[in-house]
């Protein structure tokens, strides 16, 4: 393994913090794939008391860990992949082009971008959840899909947000006070001319000149990067990363204002956040007295399982992101783990209508190496039932000009799966109606790339091949699950602060601002009211 993720796996072991131990029959993949009459390997037995526990260290999870810490809280916060600390020609990431053990996380479905791939087991930074006509990719490590994500961080226009969000989240207070907050914390640049201007962003220049030429808007993307990282790989000063596309997952020379390297580093030095990665959470349930009760397994870097944690905590905060969150809640509502759920967990699950294009066409030279990750996009947003954005996305090095780029999209739509307990598997799993976002991709985001791309251009939309979503949205829905500030109803103490909080999408943007936003107003509501009473 790496040197570098084995310090980061010892660094969270040591954070562990032992409080009593005992001895249990392992669990998860170490009990799982013993063999009939084979020795089961015994792990230890931790049981903890901690004041409030935080699954997930995305944006949700993030912003809960620093605003409690800053109200004086101690919170754990539990990871359960590893630290990918980055710095200039660190070789953290794999490559987009080539991606190796570290890209699949050790429990995922075997298949990483629809393609069938045998990595040995390793806590790697996607899982492919497949269901019934949908497989979600959920990310794994400290800082959630903020590691891995291109970085697109897009605030709603206030009609656009209006027709999909409760009329309780007041745009006002949200544009003025929330939205900036995130855009601070992130610190949020679109990309200088200068690199523009350079000759591996011409995909860029292209995609700008045709989305004019279509008369559609067209305007750079906010990024949460120091540019100044792409424009010293344009000097030579460091290996390229931005300017040749292998950012794609993972900027392996930093830069990039990830979840972990802004919201969790604050946290941790209040001194009142632990954060422990490799800490796997198989189950939630409610104890009798109504405190909250965490079964965890400390894993190593094979996904085996070499301690099993039993953490209790009067305020439990599902940070997981939408699919693994909804998971661990269906399971305790079916199981009767947790009773009294509210009877729409699992409904209302969403892909925010994603899609992802190749685009290409033989009278463009795209060029060999595309820089990145993102710089213009097209955001169409004048109709709130139809909004949909298209942007521009670098491909890594193909060794040639393949004469092809790549187009992301997202909008708003109706359609919507569930997360569903299944007994014979013991798990919730994804249901989503074949026709899905059919409505949304015929009628506006497919005709407006299509538009882009012209008449000598060609798309091929890869969600019809593999129907896919890197942003799964809902499943603990505001309203229907939690109210806006993420209290799950009838359940004191028990929060959902992250995409499952989310109806369905999140306004024809990444969703990524807007969780961390609602996130944000969320956490100052709870501050001034559970803390020191529920919390």
């Amino acid at each position: 393994m790496p040197s570098i993720s084995r310090r980061a796996f010892l660094s969270g072991v040591a954070a562990g913090g032992v409080a009593a131990t005992g001895i249990a029959l392992g669990s998860g993949a170490a009990a799982h794939a013993a063999p009939v009459g084979a020795r089961v390997r015994q792990v230890p037995v931790t049981r903890q008391d901690h004041r409030v526990v935080v699954i997930g260290s995305g944006f949700g999870g993030g912003v809960s860990a620093l605003r409690f810490a800053q109200a004086g809280v101690p919170v754990v916060v539990l990871e359960r992949g590893i630290r990918w600390p980055s710095g200039p020609d660190a070789d953290t990431f794999p490559s987009a082009s080539a991606p190796d053990k570290r890209a699949l996380w050790c429990r995922s479905n075997p298949q990483l971008f629809g393609r069938p791939v045998a990595f040995d087991p390793y806590p790697g930074l996607f899982e492919a959840v497949v269901g019934d006509n949908m497989t979600a990719m959920c990310a794994a490590g400290l800082g959630g899909g903020s590691l891995v994500y291109q970085g697109m961080s897009l605030q709603p226009s206030e009609e656009v947000f209006a027709q999909w969000f409760p009329g309780e989240i007041d745009w006002a207070t949200m544009d003025s006070e929330y939205y900036p907050r995130v855009s601070r914390m992130l610190g949020l640049e679109v990309a200088p001319d200068e690199l523009v201007e350079s000759p591996n962003y011409q995909p860029a220049r292209v995609f700008a000149r045709r989305v004019r030429d279509a008369g559609l808007p067209l305007e750079k993307i906010p990024m949460p990067i120091d540019w100044d990282y792409a424009l010293a790989e344009l000097r030579g000063e460091m290996a390229p990363s931005y300017t040749n596309g292998d950012c794609a997952i993972g900027v392996n020379n930093g830069g990039k204002n990830s979840v972990d390297v802004t919201y969790l580093a604050q946290a941790e030095a209040t001194g009142l956040v632990d954060v422990r990665t490799c800490h796997e959470v198989r189950a939630v349930e409610r104890a009798a007295d109504g405190r909250w009760v965490v079964h965890v397994d400390r894993i190593d870097m094979t996904g085996a399982v070499v301690e099993n944690l039993i953490l209790t905590t009067g305020a439990l905060v599902m940070a997981a992101g939408s699919v693994n969150t909804t998971k661990l809640l269906v399971r305790a509502a079916a199981t009767g783990a947790i009773p009294d759920l509210p009877d729409r967990l699992g409904e209302g699950w969403g892909t925010n209508a994603d899609r992802i294009y190749v685009w290409s066409d033989p009278t463009e030279p795209f060029g060999v190496e595309q820089g990145g990750p993102v710089v213009y996009g097209s955001l169409n947003w004048s109709d709130p039932a139809t909004a949909h954005t298209v942007i521009q996305a670098s491909i890594p090095s193909m060794s040639l000009d393949m004469h092809s780029t790549m187009l992301v999209g997202y909008g708003v739509s109706n359609g919507r799966g569930s997360i569903r307990y299944d007994a014979g598997a013991d798990q919730g799993v994804i249901a989503w109606p074949r026709e899905g976002d059919d409505a949304i991709q015929d009628g506006s985001i497919g005709p407006t790339a299509q538009a882009i791309v012209g008449p000598t251009g060609m798309l091929t939309d890869t969600n019809k091949i593999v129907p896919s979503t890197w942003h799964p949205l809902g499943g603990a829905n505001m309203g229907d699950v939690c109210d806006v500030d993420g209290r799950v109803h009838g359940q004191r103490g028990l929060y959902v602060l992250d995409g499952a909080l989310m109806p369905g999408n999140t306004a024809a943007c990444n969703p990524s601002m807007t969780i961390a936003a609602v996130a944000e107003r969320a956490l100052d509501n709870l501050v001034r009211t559970d803390v020191g009473r529920t919390i």
